[in-house]
This record gives C-alpha cells, structure tokens and sequence, in this order.
C-alpha cells in the first residue's frame, strides 16, 4: 500500500491524539471531503480487566499517531473515539448503539472478552459495521456475523495446542479443571478437556465460578481430593492470581497450565511466588529479538513506562489492519472495509501473520511459556 502501513514497526514518539468525537452537540459527516477518518474502540478502561482495556486504549493510541505521522490513511487522519465497557456486556451493547448511530465512525475496534463482544454483535451485524476484536477467541464469535472478526484464533486451536503440551511436553496425565463460567470459559475448558481426553489423558475433576467470585477455597479444596497431576485454569489474570494464591494457601503443590489470558505481568505482581512455574502460551512474546516486535516494546516502554502484553500487541495489530485496510479498499464505506477485510490474507503482524478464515477467523501460531524466576520465559 501507499504508505507501508502493513508493515509498520518504527514507531514515532508524537503528542498523543486527543480529539473528542463528540464535542459541541455536532457530529461531522464523514465523507470523501472530510480531512478525517474516525473509529471506535471499545474496552473494559475500568473494571476487574482494566489492565487489558488500558492496554488496548494505549496501542491503539500509539498505532494512530504512528499512521497519522506518516500521512494518515487515504490522505485523512485518524481520530479514535473510546469506549469504557467496564467488562459489562450490557455497557459494551450501549456502546455498540452508539457507534453505530454515528455516521462519521467507519469500524469499530473490541471488545475484549468474548461475553461482550457477542452481546453488542446483533448491533454491529444490523448496522453493518466492521466490529473487529483483538481478543474474542470463542468459537461462535466471528461465525457470528460477516460483520465480525477476531485476530486471536479461537479456542478450537489453543485448547488443543495447550492439551497437546501438557500431554506431550509435560507428561501431565490427569488435569483438573477450573473456568470462568461464561461464554469464554466454557469454550476454553471444552476445547482444551476434549483435546486432552482424545490424546489419552483424563480430567479427573471440573469446576466453575461466576465472574465476581473472590473465595475459592470451596472449589479448590474439591479439586485437590480428585489428586490430578494439574491443574487448567481458565481464567484471566486476576482471577488466575487470586486462585493461585488460596490454593498455595491451602498447600496444594501442583502443576498448573492455563491459557493465553494468563499472560500479564499483573499476574506475576498479584501471583507471586504462587505462579511460579505456571504454564501458558502466546503468540506475541515482549522478549523476542525480531526488530518490529523489539521497536513497538521499546515505544511502548517509552510513552508509557510498562512492558506490553500479548493482549496489547493484538490491539496494536488490529487498528494497523484496520488502517491498511481502509487504504486498501479505497473508500471509508463500511460494506467496502468489511469486503476488504475479509480478503486478509498474510498481513505482517507483531502477533503472526494475519490470514482470515471464511467465517472472519485469524490462525494463529502459539508459543510455549512458563513462569520461572517470577518473569515470563519461553518454555
């Protein structure tokens, strides 16, 4: 394209954007005469996933006023609007009516968990807005709706990928199994217990909590009496601490292997010394030596003092296809961006190659990581 925009990795240090799409009671019509191209993100800014929604606010943000430095997209400049959903699907719904009723905003970027994202799908699918997730790994997301799309992959290839490491890998035989009871928990623990039964092993327990849910003593205490060789987690970094922490508590010494949602560095300042050795993969790594996945840590770094995580790259994938795929298409009209989209096929990402299926899925390839002297390392 034009400007390189597919394979963006040097990233300039600007003034952060900071233009409020709603000022003054007037929206302006986006149009071919319009020196401005807005989206939409969507996010849990607030809430029990607050890391992951900051995160996706700061990427995206970088993202931007990379491609804005570099002459925006078709000639316009980017302008973000954002969304806090607070991890409600509710909010994310409420939200979803809002973009969608603007007429300047052309896609919109998120949610984060799969819950919210397939809560504010019918909104998106009947306006007919891109919605593009950089996290919703459900199975039934992208299905969902042509309108829909998500750059993670789905559990039905990272469950069997981690069963696949526990089994083989590992050496692990029996696995106990703890998840979120929502639509991404259920998904995770299906797909992960399914793989793992049909190479041999056995869940010898399973468990679930509601979102919320601070005391897991009673579950845990359930779990350790089926004496599994591990313990799945299917949670996300909060919970993932918490649980780690009562179950050191009640002197449970065992293996634990879990998801991608794991992968944060506030899992390792809530888990402590009880997420050590935990198991886990992605398919963006901070460490890696490749020089785009080195110069966006490093300006990542930079602007804001902390180390991005898998979940932040994701997001910084996404608005830098988004964008390359309005320059593509030629047009901001929202049929013209999600025909494009769909067409996606080996965009350079800092998270892998992006090539989307018939249904609005990414494939994705995994890394194997675990937690050894209380930093995340390739296993």
């Amino acid at each position: 394209m034009k400007r390189n925009l597919k394979g963006i990795v040097i990233l300039i240090a600007i003034t952060m954007l900071a233009t409020p799409l709603f000022a003054g009671g007037q929206q302006e019509v986006n149009n071919d005469e319009s020196d401005t191209i807005h989206i939409a993100l969507t996010a849990p800014i607030t809430g029990d996933y607050s890391e992951y929604g900051k995160n996706f606010q700061r990427s995206v943000e970088m993202g931007i006023d990379n491609i804005n430095a570099n002459g925006g997209v078709l000639g316009k400049k980017l302008v973000l609007s954002v969304g806090d959903s607070k991890g409600d699907p509710k909010e994310s719904a409420t939200l979803a009516q809002k973009w969608t009723s603007d007429p300047t905003i052309v896609a919109e970027i998120g949610d984060f968990t799969s819950t919210c994202c397939m809560a504010s799908q019918p909104i998106y699918d009947q306006a007919q807005m891109v919605q593009l997730s950089p996290t919703a790994s459900h199975t039934d997301y992208a299905k969902g709706s042509t309108w829909s799309f998500g750059i993670v992959g789905t559990q039905a290839a990272e469950g069997p990928f981690m069963a696949d490491f526990a089994y083989n890998e590992l050496g692990l035989r029996t696995i106990a199994v703890i998840n979120i009871n929502n639509d991404w928990g259920v998904d995770t623990q299906k797909y992960f217990s399914e793989a793992f039964e049909k190479l041999g092993g056995k869940i010898v327990a399973e468990e679930s909590y509601f979102d919320g849910e601070k005391d897991f003593t009673a579950i845990l205490t359930k779990l350790k009496a089926s004496n599994p060789d591990a313990l799945f987690m299917a949670a996300m970094y909060n919970d993932g601490a918490l649980i780690s922490k009562q179950r050191a508590k009640l002197g449970w010494d065992v293996t634990v292997v879990g998801p991608s949602s794991l992968y944060s560095e506030q899992l390792l300042a809530l888990g402590g010394d009880a997420v050590e050795g935990l198991y886990t993969n992605v398919s963006f790594f901070a460490d890696d030596p490749n020089p785009a996945v080195q110069a966006y840590v490093t300006e990542f770094e930079k602007r804001y003092g902390l180390r991005p995580n898998f979940h932040a790259a994701l997001a910084f994938d996404a608005i830098n296809l988004l964008a390359a795929t309005i320059e593509k298409a030629g047009t901001t009209d929202r049929a013209a961006i999600r025909d494009t989209l769909a067409q996606t096929k080996d965009f350079a990402a800092l998270t892998g190659s992006i090539t989307f299926t018939p249904v609005g899925d990414a494939v994705k390839q995994y890394t194997r990581v675990w937690i050894k002297d209380g930093k995340f390392k390739v296993y």
